[in-house]
């Protein structure tokens, strides 16, 4: 397994799934919204370890929490119409 993620590296999306511990899917899910940007090359995604980083940088995680928060409170309001 990877200690440590270097941000001129080029991993694969199997390392990357290792390193951030999610199932093969949920890399797929990330690549295909853009969250993780990849390039392609002979058929496999190839990811730079900038990108890894990015991802689990706090700043990221205060962004997702706040759009998990907003969607939330959206649907409470829709259900509350009701």
């Amino acid at each position: 397994m990877l200690d440590e993620v270097k941000p001129g590296g080029v991993y694969t999306t199997a390392e990357t799934q290792k390193i951030l511990r999610v199932s093969e899917s949920t890399i797929k899910r990330l690549l295909k919204r853009g969250l993780i940007r990849a390039n392609k090359i002979g058929g496999q995604y190839r990811i730079l370890g900038k990108e890894i980083l990015h991802l689990l940088s706090p700043a990221v995680e205060k962004k997702a929490v706040v759009s998990y928060q907003n969607f939330k409170r959206n649907v409470v309001r829709k259900i509350n119409k009701w």
